[in-house]
């Protein structure tokens, strides 16, 4: 479990399923990958998330306000040796709307960054987002990621195309 200023980050539980789906579910927190996913597709990531930290430690985790409303997820995630970068780490976040515009997805994938440098010793992070996702644009400016734009990448997800803008974040020397 990681600890923010006003947030829990924290493993996933089964009771979490549900509120998942419905984050999921939703068109306007989805719109930048695609759209809604179905029951299926929300648990089937969900039980990604659940196994990465299993296996590494890390994962997107839960984010939980101090009265444990489940508010959505941010963290780190392996990247297979398929993706268009190759085999990395990536930071993301997802909220639901009623947690929009309360940096909240600065303050818990600030704090997901702190621990994969500090307790598991990452050296870098990336960080991507479709040209017109302004919110995540304007997150990652305030963590202080670095714009990469030699990283810059489009790839095909669902039949759709996508074009994604790549960040870096390093460990502060």
């Amino acid at each position: 479990m990681l600890r923010a200023a006003r947030l829990t980050l924290r493993r996933w539980r089964e009771t979490d399923r549900d509120a998942f789906a419905a984050l999921n579910a939703d068109p306007e927190t989805t719109w930048d990958l695609g759209g809604p996913l179905d029951r299926a597709q929300s648990d089937a990531k969900f039980d990604r998330y659940v196994a990465a930290f299993e296996k590494r430690g890390f994962c997107r985790w839960a984010l939980e306000d101090a009265q444990q409303l489940f508010l959505g997820y941010a963290g780190v995630m392996p990247r297979p040796p398929d993706h268009p970068l190759g085999p990395h780490m990536d930071i993301g976040w997802r909220l639901a709307r009623s947690a929009w515009g309360r940096g909240y997805a600065t303050e818990a994938a600030a704090a997901a960054l702190l621990d994969v440098f500090t307790r598991i010793g990452l050296g870098e992070v990336l960080a991507y987002t479709s040209h017109d996702n302004a919110r995540s644009q304007a997150v990652m400016r305030r963590l202080g990621l670095q714009r990469d734009p030699a990283r810059d990448f489009s790839h095909m997800y669902d039949g759709r195309p996508w074009h994604g803008l790549v960040w870096a974040a390093r460990p502060v020397a």
